[in-house]
């Protein structure tokens, strides 16, 4: 079996590997943040869960949709959670195809570490956009994974076709 590595991620995920991380969570630490402050990467807040952008992402403009309740254990989710989830992946890639025309998504979780998640203490959904070709030498031969779009300027973008997305008429 042929394996893809992703270097990258391996700082991100190592800063997690503290005993520190049960004390502090890095998704319920953005409960009261706002949208508007440009120090973070939030693009969206509803009832029960939350929006935000990767700050490791796999390509630009990739999207976390994450519960505010904090557990890692996906059978704990509730029926209104579950659909909140759902709806707001779904507008994720309604967003993302508004300023991004992706020609296709990943979509899912990596629930527990034993399956990938770098973050294995709360769940959250990952929505990736992707074009053909979108995978190149870089991240094999140079180590490096090129994501051309600043996270901010993304941000912005994304904040403004939530808005038109979710705009009561």
């Amino acid at each position: 079996m042929d394996k893809l590595w992703s270097p990258w991620r391996s700082q991100y995920i190592d800063s997690f590997n503290t005993e520190k991380k049960e004390e502090s969570c890095i998704f319920c630490n953005k409960k009261n943040v706002e949208i508007s402050d440009e120090s973070n990467l939030m693009v969206y807040k509803d009832d029960l869960t939350f929006t935000v952008l990767n700050l490791y992402p796999y390509n630009g403009g990739h999207l976390m949709v994450v519960p505010y309740r904090h557990t890692s254990d996906f059978l704990s989710l509730t029926a209104a959670e579950n659909s909140e989830i759902m709806k707001n992946i779904q507008l994720a890639i309604k967003a993302l195809g508004k300023i991004m025309n992706p020609q296709g998504f990943n979509v899912g979780a990596n629930v527990g570490k034993a399956a990938g998640a770098g973050i294995d203490t709360h769940l959250h959904f990952h929505i990736v956009p992707r074009w053909l070709g979108d995978i190149n030498f870089m991240p094999v031969i140079g180590e490096v994974k090129v994501i051309s779009q600043d996270l901010l300027e993304t941000k912005r973008k994304l904040v403004d076709a939530y808005k038109s997305l979710t705009a009561v008429i």
